[in-house]
């Protein structure tokens, strides 16, 4: 199959013509929303970055919306004077998802932040967009119920819809994919649509719900969201194993999988990710590759979890599990984990971060993970490495000085490399980040030029003026 050039995203950013809000829309939106809409120069440039290696000019105007009428009123303003909307959730994006390439309104959903409805008998809950996965759980913990899906980052809902996140527990639990139920979603005429219901299964109609999870913002703006529920676990362990090699690591992960045995997270942390951990959370790990692990459900079947990955872990030289059995010891050691990221850049103060999301099917994680590994090592730019290994993702992140263009262009080519490896090896580019800026070149890659031309033909049908997020996932 033929391959549509690669573009970089900087130059596909650079090429999309400005399209600043006219004065005009400017009073509409301060007759609508007083305050709400701002302006501000401070705001606005709180609201035009993210944790992506980018620097892109901010967004004109932002709103802080508090309900799905107020989102609906913006937009129809925005459709008819073609101005760009960007959703805004807590900012945590890494792929460049909430910058204002064109200028436009950046519309925060941070004070749409109301749990609606707790349904515990059906275990589902709705919420609003702005909720975070923190805030959901704090508020539910009452019911002995919990939301499993946890990218690190104590990201909205909304902004997990949108870029299909996974995270620690997915190995068990699944994805946003698996556990959101329905939307309500404001198009781009400014139409709230609704789709799916509470049940467990649909076979009405097209599948609306999943078009709009993981579309990154440019078909619509999500406004609420009905979530899967499950039952707190009698019995949570986590252990530490500690292992000689990546390799060892790595191995033992594949043979859990492959086992069967149904572990809840199963992270991995390199040598360097755990040198940060320990300096930026006041942690004494071994300072040696390593699984973080946690095991749900009865006492006798954690227990019995447990013993067969340990049993799994020794045939790899595995070292014995170190045990965090208390609620505050488990949550210091996955509160580390999820500091990962900003450990690590602290590691080179000033530095940024390219960061690779690379996933392949779990008997192709050792090569993919191990190749990877050895040409950063030979590159000799920082790094470290932390996976969701237990479903087959990984990432490497560069530690780079924005002041030498050339070590972005060798963390880029590195990501690339890393990036055709995965591809090659059945992999994907994303495992969970989403395309973004970042990754629209490796989209077409990865899905050919039919599947990204029938997913264009789908933003154009819901979005003819290319007023939602534009620039993100492809060009227009």
């Amino acid at each position: 199959m033929d391959v549509m050039p690669a573009v970089p995203a900087a130059e596909v950013a650079a090429d999309l013509q400005p399209r600043p809000i006219p004065g005009a829309m400017l009073e509409a939106l301060a007759a609508r929303f007083g305050p709400r809409c701002t302006t501000s120069r401070a705001v606005r440039e709180a609201h035009g970055r993210d944790e992506s290696p980018f620097d892109v000019a901010p967004p004109d105007a932002v709103l802080y919306a508090e309900s799905s009428e107020d989102v609906a009123d913006a937009v129809r303003l925005a459709q008819q004077y073609r101005v760009p909307v960007i959703p805004y959730g807590v900012g945590s994006s890494l792929e460049g998802h909430l910058l204002a390439v064109q200028g436009g309104l950046s519309i925060d959903l941070s004070r749409m932040n109301q749990v609606l409805a707790v349904d515990a008998q059906d275990l589902t809950v709705t919420v609003q967009a702005g909720v975070t996965r923190k805030q959901l759980n704090d508020e539910i913990r009452h019911t002995g119920l919990f939301f499993p899906i946890d990218p690190g980052a104590d990201a909205s809902i909304g902004g997990m819809c949108a870029t299909r996140a996974s995270g620690t527990n997915a190995v068990r639990y699944g994805t946003m994919r698996e556990n959101v139920l329905g939307l309500k979603v404001v198009t781009a005429d400014a139409d709230s649509v609704t789709t799916g219901t509470r049940a467990r299964k649909s076979s009405a109609g097209y599948d609306l719900t999943r078009l709009f999870v993981g579309s990154e913002g440019t078909l619509g703006v999500m406004t609420e969201i009905t979530l899967r529920l499950y039952p707190l676990p009698e019995a949570v362990s986590a252990a530490v194993c500690s292992f000689g090699s990546l390799d060892a690591a790595v191995a033992t992960t594949i043979s859990i999988i492959q086992s069967g045995v149904p572990i809840a997270r199963c992270e991995l942390l390199d040598v360097n990710a755990v040198r940060a951990v320990n300096r930026h959370d006041r942690l004494s790990l071994r300072e040696v590759p390593m699984l973080l692990m946690e095991f749900h459900g009865t006492p006798a079947s954690v227990q019995e979890q447990a013993q067969a990955v340990q049993q799994l872990a020794h045939e790899q030289g595995g070292e014995d599990f170190e045990w965090a059995t208390t609620p505050e010891a488990r949550t210091r050691l996955w509160t580390a984990r999820h500091h990962a990221y900003f450990a690590a850049l602290q590691m080179r103060p000033g530095c940024r971060a390219v960061t690779t999301d690379t996933c392949v099917p779990i008997s192709r994680l050792s090569e993919c993970l191990i190749e990877t590994v050895a040409e950063a090592e030979v590159s000799g730019l920082p790094y470290f490495v932390v996976g969701h290994v237990g479903d087959g993702n990984f990432h490497v992140g560069y530690l780079l000085d924005p002041a030498r263009p050339e070590e972005r262009d060798l963390a880029e080519r590195l990501n690339r490399q890393g990036v055709a490896r995965a591809l090659r090896l059945g992999g994907t580019c994303s495992g969970e980040h989403g395309i973004g800026l970042h990754k629209m070149d490796f989209l077409i890659e990865e899905a050919g030029v039919g599947a990204v031309a029938l997913m264009r033909s789908i933003k154009h049908a819901l979005d003819p003026y290319n007023i939602m997020n534009p620039g993100k996932v492809f060009a227009w």
